[in-house]
């Protein structure tokens, strides 16, 4: 499972979501599955998305084992 800080770093900046889809060229529904972990982003919206915070892709998601 991919978990992200994507709400966290959002927040911190002080974007509503669709400010930061207007930013990656995505829409608003996109943000909130990648907050909400059900939906995983193409390598280049994940880093177009760490590059609005300034930040490596690795601090911005993080793979977890579902199986515990």
């Amino acid at each position: 499972m991919l978990k992200t800080k994507i709400k966290e770093y959002r927040e911190k900046a002080g974007l509503k979501q669709v400010e930061l889809a207007e930013l990656v060229s995505s829409r608003r529904e996109t943000i909130v599955h990648l907050e909400n972990g059900r939906y995983n982003p193409s390598l280049k919206l994940a880093m177009d998305i760490a590059k609005v915070f300034h930040v490596t892709v690795e601090e911005l998601f993080e793979f977890v084992d579902d199986e515990k």
